[in-house]
């Protein structure tokens, strides 16, 4: 299972990068009246780092949460 999940990350990562090489136009984001002009390849990849942290991040702390929950058993 655990090579599934890696080829699964290979192949996002290579479409990702894929994706990056082909949009390198500079465009403009607007976020809460903050303006940002920088290329698309660039703002692709710093949200998918972005995205790749959070949701370690978020994984771990589910799995951790899950492992407190569950009863401790006695030894026998």
């Amino acid at each position: 299972m655990r090579w599934i999940y890696l080829a699964i990350n290979i192949l996002f990562l290579a479409t990702t990068i894929i994706f990056a090489v082909q949009n390198l136009q500079v465009v403009t984001i607007s976020f809460l009246g903050l303006g940002l002009r920088a290329p698309l390849a660039l703002l692709v990849v710093v949200i998918y780092v972005i995205g790749a942290v959070t949701g370690g991040a978020l994984f771990a702390l589910l799995r951790k949460s899950v492992e407190r929950s569950r009863p401790v058993r006695a030894p026998a």
